[in-house]
């Protein structure tokens, strides 16, 4: 089930929210666990299985870790069973069909031995990557393992952030778990996010894909030649404001759920395309992965404390994973490698690019293309496809032509152009809502309706971030 989905916008949430307000806490807990694991299992209910039995074996795990405080041998053994069992279950779903096409095309195997391909489960990066921040973070000491196993399959199952993120760590909600406070005004606050992330969506990054996927569509095997040097650079400008408002608008909506359940998640994103440095662009984007990578991976490869080569070495090792993470894809490990070498090039040069003196529009816009042309590595399905629109960009096959003005093109340069003033230019989703006016608040309703009825009429591409 999506956030955009009919089904979910005028059946699921209504109900939902009808008999949640009946209940008191514990069987608040309790109906949203339920109904965040038939949200999940919605059209596969086997899904469901792989999300219980994550959460199981945490539960047991760190359940027996609290009685061997004096035992660290074995406290460290059973954590290599969280992490085993959990990253065993990533590595299968999501990476057995590029290890078998990557083996069959090494052997020769044009019919890859016969493989049927393995589905995989939405969302379980994030769930996974969720759960086992729990599990470390009890090895650790920093949380005490919960008594209720509701509480932890709660906080693993919360729909609102299950399928992608942000990823939220246990310490963050175990008092609102216990103790929250429902006010109409969180209420309100939910509900006007929600609105201004599904506009995102829906009528900026459902809107700038036409002219992302003709630009990639180009580099497909039933087409020639690259694209000309405009029709590449405006895919790849209006893919940097699909993935940018598509992921952002399902934060905005994961956050204002959240808001509407009276639990505070953190925030995702901090305006990224106005950063003046790839490190502070990773400051800012998807902030919940950053800072699960550095702490629950850069940190443990031994981070800033094994000398300076080794730092590096930590630094490009976790990028490069955090790439592998995004996708079972090479294109996608390269794109980690890329992010991974600028970002030890910058810590070299003292955490600031070469161009860091200059003046600042200067340096984000450096920064913003810089981060493009790790973008095309990123949206290229392969190494081939990724060579084609590099070609077309540096102007291998001339400058082009804008692309053929139809209605829907007209509709998508114009998402294109909104997207890139409002992720420049305009304040964060948060600070709109938070302060309220009158006039702000009709727009957004306005704004809304204009999105459900494009929802409701043409239909919505998935979230971008749902096949991860």
């Amino acid at each position: 089930m999506l956030f955009t989905d009919f089904t979910f916008l005028f059946w699921f949430l209504p109900a939902f929210f009808a008999v949640y307000a009946l209940l008191p806490l514990p069987l608040k807990n309790l109906l949203l666990t339920l109904a965040s694991y038939a949200f999940y299992g919605w059209k596969r209910p086997e899904w469901v299985i792989l999300l219980l039995v994550s959460t199981l074996v945490d539960f047991v795990v760190s359940r027996a870790m609290g009685g061997l405080e004096g035992n660290p041998r074995r406290r460290k053994l059973l954590l290599l069973v969280s992490v085993s069992s959990n990253l065993g279950l990533l590595g299968y779903f999501k990476y057995a069909n590029l290890l078998v096409d990557t083996a069959a095309i090494l052997c020769g195997q044009v019919d890859r031995w016969s493989w049927t391909d393995v589905l995989l489960p939405v969302g379980i990066s994030f769930y996974t990557f969720q759960s086992l921040s729990y599990t470390i973070d009890v090895y650790r000491g920093r949380v005490p393992p919960v008594r209720s196993f509701l509480d932890l399959a709660c906080f693993v199952s919360m729909f609102p952030q299950l399928v992608a993120g942000p990823i939220v760590r246990y310490r963050d909600v175990a008092e609102q778990l216990r103790h929250r406070v429902h006010t109409l005004a969180g209420f309100a606050t939910g509900t006007q996010l929600f609105m201004v992330g599904f506009v995102k969506k829906v009528l900026v990054a459902d809107n700038a894909v036409f002219l992302a996927d003709r630009v990639f569509a180009t580099t497909q095997p039933e087409h020639l030649g690259a694209p000309g040097a405009v029709e590449a650079w405006t895919g790849i400008l209006a893919y940097s404001v699909q993935i940018y408002f598509d992921f952002s608008g399902y934060s905005d909506m994961a956050i204002g759920l959240g808001s509407m359940l009276a639990f505070r998640f953190p925030k995702n994103f901090d305006s990224p395309y106005k950063s003046c440095s790839v490190t502070e662009t990773w400051q800012r984007w998807h902030v919940s992965l950053s800072a699960w990578l550095r702490d629950y991976l850069y940190v443990p490869l031994g981070g800033n404390r094994r000398g300076e080569l080794r730092t590096y070495v930590n630094l490009f090792l976790t990028m490069l994973l955090g790439g592998l993470w995004h996708g079972a894809l090479w294109t996608k490990v390269l794109w980690g490698a890329y992010n991974g070498l600028l970002l030890a090039f910058e810590r070299l040069t003292g955490r600031q690019p070469v161009y860091a003196s200059w003046p600042r529009p200067l340096r984000i816009a450096i920064t913003f293309v810089i981060w493009l042309i790790g973008l095309t590595i990123f949206r290229a399905e392969s190494m081939a496809s990724l060579g084609t629109v590099y070609a077309g960009m540096f102007g291998a096959a001339g400058s082009g032509d804008w692309l053929v003005a139809t209605r829907s093109n007209e509709i998508a340069y114009t998402a294109l152009v909104t997207g890139l003033v409002i992720a420049f230019a305009a304040p964060q989703s948060w600070d709109i809502v938070r302060r309220y006016r009158v006039t702000t608040m009709l727009g957004i309703n306005a704004l809304f309706v204009l999105a459900l009825a494009q929802s409701l009429s043409r239909g919505h591409a998935p979230f971008i971030y749902f096949q991860f």
